[in-house]
């Protein structure tokens, strides 16, 4: 990719973030009746798009326990976002004063900052109408593996849009799979899908477009540790991302061998990890990651598989 071309990828996308974006106390009726949260409400049944909402043992669980455990999962997906947003909205921070005077970047990356504090608020007020109080995001661990973020931004920034990418991909495939398969979702959810997806499809691209910029000239070296680094981070960050905390785990008692299933053992839950991941693996192989090693590890990690024809491209078996 052109220095130019890149700069022009960049002008687009700020355009698209002034005349297409969402304030979440403009754009959401907070208050509107149809966005009451109610205890008895089937639609915070987890859907069968959620690994563990199409595990048997959840299935047979009572109603009324299907519905606290889908409030408590959404509630706790919300706050793992605000943990990812804020984390990502310092490290931009970070990287913006290595930025120079007339670049592009400086604009994009500053509108996806304030678009990103924009969701941090949407979804810590849907958890604040959830109401449950003891919801946390990201574990301790995962607290500590992102330290690594801070010196990535300035020493190894490729790494750094690779954990972007990392923690978006996931949300962002399974967020779309949920809207297209058409399940009846709570409205308040269904909104602020809706405009996360809207927005996060710019910051994608933006991760995609830096990286197809960067890493084809980085040097041998560094080329081909962040080759493995790749699928590495695809796979913690989707631990990170998608799979429920030990308190939502203790809360609702639920055994380790139905976690080890719906996260990620069973053959449902194997190919959503594979699909989650077919934009990344496509452009791995368009800027030149897709070497034999890097190959082996993503296949060892499971989230090796084709490649998607174009971006946000359905699951085959779907279509």
């Amino acid at each position: 990719m052109t220095l130019s071309s890149y700069h022009d990828a960049l002008q687009s996308l700020s355009e698209g973030s002034v005349t297409k974006h969402f304030d979440p106390y403009v754009d959401i009726d907070w208050d509107s009746p149809e966005f009451a949260v109610h205890s008895d409400d089937p639609r915070w049944i987890l859907p069968e798009a959620d690994p563990l909402g199409r595990h048997p043992w959840y299935k047979a669980q009572p109603i009324e326990r299907q519905i606290a455990m889908g409030l408590w999962r959404q509630a706790g997906i919300a706050k793992v976002g605000i943990d990812f947003e804020q984390l990502l909205i310092r490290g931009l921070m970070q990287y913006l004063p290595s930025v120079p005077n007339g670049d592009p970047e400086f604009r994009y990356i500053t509108h996806e900052a304030a678009e990103e504090c924009n969701h941090t608020m949407m979804f810590q007020e849907m958890i604040n109408r959830i109401g449950y109080r003891d919801v946390i995001g990201m574990g301790t661990i995962d607290r500590k593996l992102t330290m690594i973020i801070w010196p990535s931004v300035k020493y190894f920034p490729g790494f750094f849009f690779t954990m972007v990418l990392g923690g978006e991909e996931p949300i962002d495939h399974l967020q779309k799979a949920l809207l297209r398969s058409g399940t009846d979702l709570h409205p308040m959810v269904h909104r602020i899908m809706e405009i996360h997806v809207a927005e996060e499809a710019r910051h994608i691209s933006f991760a995609h477009e830096y990286l197809r910029r960067t890493v084809p000239s980085m040097n041998p070296v560094s080329k081909t540790v962040l080759s493995v680094a790749f699928p590495i981070t695809m796979r913690v960050m989707l631990a990170m991302i998608a799979t429920p905390p030990k308190q939502f785990v203790d809360k609702f008692a639920i055994p380790a061998e139905v976690m080890r299933d719906a996260y990620w053992r069973s053959p449902g839950s194997q190919h959503v990890k594979r699909d989650v991941f077919t934009d990344v693996r496509a452009l791995a192989t368009d800027i030149g990651l897709m070497n034999p090693v890097a190959a082996r590890v993503w296949r060892l990690l499971g989230i090796d598989g084709p490649v998607s024809r174009y971006r946000s491209e359905p699951a085959r078996r779907a279509v």
